[in-house]
Parts: C-alpha cells; structure tokens; sequence
C-alpha cells in the first residue's frame, strides 16, 4: 500500500508539473480565450568560438559575462541543437531594443551560428538556418522584417552575426529585408535618423547605429551615413526591398 501511495503522488506531481501556474490567492475559473506567448523577433548572433561542442558547453554554463544561452545553434555542417524551448525566455540578447521592444529576451527567439567571425559561413549551415526559419515562421508568423541581427539591437555593443553574414540571400528567402538595386537616391531633406527609427534602431548613439547599420547592407563597419546609406534607407522605408525568390530547402533527416 506504501508503494502504492508513492506511486499514486509521484503521478499527481508529474500531473502538475504540465499544469498552468495558478494563483492560489483566486479562485481558478479558466477560460478558453488565451494561448501562448508567442516571440515576435529572431535574433542571429555567431558564437565567436572555434568549435560547435564549446559553444553548446558556452550556453550551458557561462561565459567571461556571466551566464548566456540561446533558444538554437546551429554547427557549421547543419548541424540544429534546440537549448531552450521557444516559449521560455533564453538569456541570448542582453541590453538593447528594436522598436518598442526594449526586453528583448522577453519577446525574441535566439539563433547561435557556429562562426568565429573571421570567415564566411559554411553552406550547410546557411541551409540549416533557413529551415529553421521557416519552421519559426510558419509556428510563430513572425514577420520578414523582424529577422534581426544582435548587432541590430545593441549597436553599441556587438558587431554579430558580421560582416559575412549572407543578409541579401536570407532576404531572397523571405527572411530579413534588403532594398531593391538601381533605386533612387533619397530626396533633399529625407531624414535619415527617422528612416533608421521606423526600421526599428535606436538612435541614441548615432555612430553606433550606422556602424549596425553599415554592417547589415553595406558589410562595412566603420564611416558615417552617407548618400548610398540614404539611397538604402529610403528604399526600404518606402518597402522598395527585394521580394522572396527561392523557398527554404526542406527540413532532412
């Protein structure tokens, strides 16, 4: 019977462990008109490291920062590891926004890529990534345009995923944007700083933001805005981007 009471409270507890948390100060009357959070953002970074397993070792314990982790990385031969579920908030962004969003990790799904940062990245990799992609966003309908780069959101901070990263390509498809060849330069008066907010930078470090920006259309780090950069700008505020020509391989074994 002791045995029997073990087991009847060991399955009552697992029972709970799947429940929804509840308040014990209300009475639980649930409703059917809710569902999960669901992230609006996917954010890629590069690991920076020399290796796929010391980056899983990386965002299972801590770095020099103190502890990171991400929701997926993915190796250099396509290799896709899941370290926390999409629901849960990973710990992958740090300080920064995009838009409105200021809590990132609140409201984001991160994507490590097995890059050091040096070096293009491997093909199976790229491949990888774009089923991942539009796995999330076929589950989640995260929009185009908020595919993004941790560089993106902290520009004062972080130069990744880099100047190597194929944006272009993701963009053809369906994932990021990128702006339209041979459009026209941006108009006398055309401000720039509001076309860098409407894309969803901030601006409080406005070298910063260029560099980000430099780095995600033009693979440059460094130099002020300058007409090119304005001839980008306006193209992609006034939705002159490139529209999606290939589909995601599918997912393999």
């Amino acid at each position: 019977m002791r045995l029997l009471s073990l087991l009847v409270a060991a399955l009552l507890l697992s029972a709970c462990a799947h429940q929804p948390p509840r308040n014990p100060l209300a009475t639980w009357v649930p409703s059917a008109n809710a569902d999960a959070r669901r992230p609006v953002l996917v954010v890629l970074h590069y690991t920076e490291q020399d290796s796929v397993e010391r980056s899983l070792d990386t965002l299972r314990t801590a770095n020099s920062g103190g502890r990171v982790s991400a929701h997926y990385l993915i190796g250099k031969h396509g290799e896709r590891y899941q370290l926390v579920s999409d629901l849960d908030r990973a710990w992958h962004a740090g300080a920064g926004r995009w838009g409105a969003i200021t809590d990132v990790n609140s409201a984001s799904i991160g994507i490590e890529l097995d890059n050091n940062g040096r070096e293009p990245f491997a093909e199976p990799l790229i491949e990888s990534l774009l089923v991942l992609l539009e796995d999330l966003r076929t589950r989640w309908r995260i929009a185009p345009e908020n595919v993004i780069g941790h560089s993106d959101l902290a520009p004062t901070r972080k130069i990744d995923p880099g100047v190597h990263f194929p944006w272009r390509r993701l963009a053809e498809h369906g994932y990021g944007v990128w702006p339209q060849d041979g459009t026209p330069p941006a108009p006398p008066g055309f401000d720039a700083l509001q076309a860098l907010r409407t894309l969803g930078y901030s601006t409080d470090d406005l070298d910063a933001t260029a560099r980000a920006f430099r780095l995600r259309f033009r693979a440059q780090a460094t130099g002020a805005l300058d007409d090119e950069d304005r001839r980008i700008l306006y193209a992609l505020v006034q939705g002159w981007t490139i529209p999606a020509i290939h589909q995601a391989a599918p997912a393999r074994d």
